[in-house]
């Protein structure tokens, strides 16, 4: 099993870090790139002519290699709404269909369509939070319910943020296929952990940041394109989304043709001197360590979570319907909400979601970390009593 990584992060072994959904620390490594890095801004003219376009490519190869992509299927985009509403100017939902959205999802792979509902002739179905915790099920019921209106489009996240939910993509991605509907995943708690293929899977689009599971910062986000979207209209208009506009050449605007692959929906302003390296050397890690790997020791710690804390009158899902990486504590009613600063007091570090406790380690954390977590808490819970 892989061991643990504690080594690699800034971390006191006096920090209980529990937290990741929220947002990881970063490596050693990522925090002396973004050190360099600074201090080359300040030096700009020692940049060579080349030096973006190799930061560029060295994210979109790293990104795709998370997913099994091309790295022409990948474009540099700055956050899951920006690669959604990309997506959404990019896709044709068919009038009278049903845009299918998970209750109490992230905002980002939500909000859009909504917007977009009423112009457009579809509606908007949320797909409510299941009492037994099996989204995937209920996501299933959903697009095959009986004389309800063909699905147009699901966008729904592969790892639901919340309560650590586990949708099967896969069943999703054949129930859709048999109705002909569109895909958009937001991998946001997933990609780096929870192996995933598109090459397989083949969805419409993919999209995740690094600033959570893929130890980078925020900002730098990327989505996959399938190749049968690669002809659309971009969100902005760029001189690199175009096959020819060079401020070198003696014509600016030489050819306005679009380039023929997901370059044509990078974001602008991409040349990110500080934050696109570092973004790299995390994604680069995590693919190095594997996600086979990642997911097997975090489900040891959050196994070993969910059983410390069953005798404490403490619910978490079952293990085959939650991520490996996240386990989500719910409690008679409901956490208390100062039970998390009560926790963060003794150094141990965990979020409030939705009424329950989502508590969610990383490479950095260790078994230790987890008895901790249990003790404190139920310290704290007795002492709350």
């Amino acid at each position: 099993m892989l061991p643990s990584q504690r080594h690699l992060f800034d971390v006191p072994q006096d920090v209980c870090y529990l937290n990741s959904a929220s947002y990881s620390p970063l490596p050693r490594k990522t925090l002396d790139a973004g050190r360099i890095a600074v201090a080359r801004k300040g030096q700009p003219w020692t940049l060579d002519a080349d030096f973006a376009h190799r930061q560029h490519e060295r994210a979109r190869v790293a990104a795709a290699r998370l997913i099994n992509a091309d790295a022409d299927d990948i474009a540099l985009i700055p956050a899951i709404g920006y690669g959604v509403a990309t997506m959404a100017k990019v896709l044709t939902i068919p009038r009278s269909t049903r845009v299918i959205v998970l209750e109490n999802d992230h905002s980002s792979p939500v909000l859009e369509w909504h917007a977009r509902a009423d112009a457009q002739g579809f509606v908007v179905e949320t797909i409510r939070q299941p009492a037994d915790g099996d989204w995937t099920s209920a996501v299933l019921t959903a697009i095959e319910r009986p004389g309800a209106p063909p699905v147009g489009l699901a966008s729904i996240s592969s790892v639901h943020w919340s309560d650590g939910g586990l949708i099967d993509v896969e069943k999703v991605q054949a129930a859709l296929r048999r109705q002909g509907a569109m895909f958009v995943i937001d991998a946001t708690q997933g990609a780096g952990v929870v192996a995933m293929d598109v090459k397989q899977l083949d969805p419409d689009a993919l999209i995740f940041p690094t600033y959570k599971w893929l130890i980078g910062p925020y900002g730098r986000a990327f989505l996959y394109v399938a190749k049968r979207h690669q002809n659309g209209v971009p969100l902005e208009q760029t001189s690199a989304g175009r096959r020819n506009v060079n401020s070198e050449n003696p014509i600016y605007f030489g050819d306005l043709a679009y380039v023929d692959n997901a370059r044509r929906y990078d974001m602008g302003e991409r040349d990110h001197f500080i934050s696109l390296e570092m973004a790299s050397i995390g994604m680069e890690m995590m693919a190095d360590w594997g996600a086979a790997a990642v997911s097997a020791r975090l489900a040891m710690l959050t196994q070993r979570i969910a059983d410390g804390v069953r005798d404490l009158g403490v619910g978490a899902l079952e293990r085959r319907l939650r991520a490996p990486h996240i386990v989500s504590l719910g409690m008679a009613g409901g956490v208390p909400r100062d039970l998390i600063a009560r926790l963060a007091a003794k150094n141990v570090h965990v979020a409030l979601r939705l009424g329950r406790m989502r508590v969610s380690p990383h490479v950095f954390n260790d078994e230790a970390d987890t008895d901790r977590f249990v003790a404190v808490l139920s310290r704290s819970s007795a002492a709350k009593a």
